[in-house]
């Protein structure tokens, strides 16, 4: 935005600072990532709004086999959670908290699970963060509702695994679009309306979901939308063993189409 005095400047300069400061004494980031892939975005929210971090971990470590850890995980919902270590921070300090997590069973981890069970976070602002595979930021954020009945669930922001390097620009977005943030952004255009799939877009569809084997399914209907650098798509797909699903599809000028996130 232009300024048309420098004394305007000096103001809102100093009133931006201040903000800033209140904010981060205010924010913390607490996340659970196995594999550092959520670990990667909870240092780039904490580095961007300069607010303390803290991670939660296992008394006893997973094991790094995605098979193991399925196995432990399964035991671990159907029956007693794991313990964690004790965290060095006092959480009647912060309003707002960055909650980090990777999917696991299309909801947050069972290490986070430990953690909601035994924090009091009352009357605080919740904000999601997560990794995935395809998807589970919506499911998860549904189950937090429920977890968390006496806190504020603000909107989240999930990123794919395969993903991690449009973490920097997506973060940023996020942080602003969502006031966490100072600085100019543009806000994204409305998708147009929805409509058949043509063969064209099934083709695209296919081009983007085919090397992930657990999507198995044919495109029904598609919107789209102009984003910088390309456009993205919102794929409505008939699944081969029945049922409905979304799928968003990122199409770049320069590269492939790649799919963002599946909400079942």
């Amino acid at each position: 935005m232009k300024k048309l005095f420098i004394a305007m400047v000096a103001v809102l300069a100093l009133a931006s600072c201040a903000g800033k400061k209140e904010a981060a004494s205010k924010s913390i980031v607490i996340y659970y990532s196995q594999l550092n892939s959520t670990k990667a975005v909870a240092e780039q929210i904490a580095n961007k709004l300069d607010i303390p971090i803290v991670a939660i971990q296992p008394v006893v470590p997973y094991d790094d086999d995605f098979n193991a850890t399925i196995q432990r995980g399964q035991k671990e919902m159907n029956g007693e959670l794991p313990e964690i270590k004790p965290l060095d921070v006092k959480l009647e300090d912060y309003d707002v908290i960055f909650l980090g997590y990777p999917i696991w069973f299309g909801t947050y981890a069972t290490p986070m699970m430990t953690f909601l069970k035994n924090a009091d976070l009352k009357g605080k602002k919740i904000v999601p963060f997560c990794t995935f595979g395809s998807g589970g930021l919506n499911t998860s954020v549904n189950d937090l509702k429920k977890a968390l009945p006496e806190s504020e669930i603000l909107p989240g922001y999930g990123v794919r695994a395969a993903r991690l390097d449009a973490i920097p620009t997506e973060v940023d977005y996020f942080l602003k679009s969502n006031g966490f943030l100072g600085g100019d952004y543009n806000p994204l255009p409305d998708f147009s309306a929805q409509a058949p799939a043509s063969d064209e877009m099934k083709a695209l569809f296919h081009a983007a979901v085919d090397s992930y084997g657990m999507i198995r399914a044919e495109a029904e209907s598609v919107c789209e939308r102009a984003i910088p650098g390309g456009k993205e798509y919102f794929f409505t797909a008939r699944e081969a063993m029945g049922g409905t699903i979304q799928v968003y599809v990122v199409d770049p000028d320069n590269g492939d189409p790649v799919f963002t996130q599946v909400v079942r």
